[in-house]
């Protein structure tokens, strides 16, 4: 399947496509040290967050997906240097709205879980 959507965005930032089916995403990636929010060399949970979105994006796989909301839950710490999997899945589809379910782990531990409510649109958000 080909990537429809967020074509630009960084692979090291927020992961590169492991699979991808209709309404699933499997996403992988290793945090570097731009992620880093401390000496101890904690990565900042903004990073998690931009690679379980990203994962709920390609799930859609619609060039005009949006995010519109998400819970979101952060459940272990994550360090420079860990290798990351993201697996989102569309779990409801009504119209416009799609709701993702998200999980993110390290070595088959999950660190981060969300549902995600995505919007496709008619066209890019910031067309006029």
């Amino acid at each position: 399947m080909q990537v429809k959507t967020h074509k630009e965005i960084s692979a090291e930032l927020c992961g590169a496509p492991l699979e991808l089916a209709e309404g699933r995403c499997r996403l992988s990636m290793k945090t570097v040290p731009l992620m880093r929010a401390d000496e101890a060399n904690l990565v900042h949970g903004g990073f998690v967050f931009g690679m379980a979105d990203y994962a709920a994006m390609l799930a859609v796989n619609h060039p005009f997906v949006v995010l519109g909301s998400a819970e979101s839950s952060f459940l272990k710490p994550v360090s420079v240097g860990d290798e990351l999997e993201a697996l989102a899945e569309v779990k409801e589809s009504s119209g416009r709205k799609r709701r993702v379910e998200v999980t993110v782990s390290r070595e088959g531990v999950t660190v981060m879980s969300g549902l995600f409510t995505c919007f496709v649109l008619d066209k890019h958000v910031l067309e006029k």
